[in-house]
């Protein structure tokens, strides 16, 4: 006999593979290597990445009502980027998108693991009636907790795995 999974277990699972394949992708790639994208206008493996987990830190820390890792842990000063702190990608125009020039690989994981590590406490302690909670009344039907988290989920793993698909046609190139 086993034990039954809860949801926040479910939840914390899916949030980790996200963070298995950015370190797969992003571990040793030089700031060039993170710049690559196949053609002019389209997004790059760094600006991929870097989007994805600035979406999960701000959508996290929104529900959770704690401030970004972002700007708490100091990583908006370290990442130099031309934008208000706010910025999380969405909505970006390419030459915006064109403009995100990651540093570094390890100053990427640095952040990612944080965020991760900060979303793996916060769903550690929800409950299923914190799940059904509504987050967001705009939407017609409104957005529970379990939606807005999934919702973070499936646009991270996908740009996760764009990253990834980069990343292998980067190495094809070279």
């Amino acid at each position: 006999m086993t034990d039954s999974v809860t949801p926040a277990q479910l939840l914390t699972d899916g949030f980790d593979r996200i963070r298995q394949v950015v370190e797969e992708v992003v571990t040793g790639l030089s700031a060039e290597q993170l710049a690559y994208s196949p053609a002019p206008g389209t997004n790059s493996i760094g600006w991929l990445v870097w989007h994805l987990t600035r979406v999960q830190d701000d959508h996290v820390a929104e529900v959770a009502g704690t401030e970004q890792v972002w700007t708490a842990d100091g990583f908006y000063d370290r990442f130099e980027l031309p934008f208000d702190r706010s910025e999380i990608g969405y909505g970006q125009r390419p030459e915006q998108a064109a403009a995100v020039r990651i540093p570094s690989a390890q100053l990427l994981l640095d952040y990612h693991r944080a965020v991760f590590e900060r979303s793996r406490q916060y769903l550690a302690g929800l409950t299923e009636r914190d799940l059904a909670g509504v987050v967001d009344e705009s939407w017609d039907p409104p957005v529970t907790l379990a939606v807005r988290l999934v919702s973070v989920l499936s646009d991270d793993l996908q740009h996760a795995g764009q990253a990834a698909y980069l990343k292998g046609l980067s190495d094809r190139t070279r």
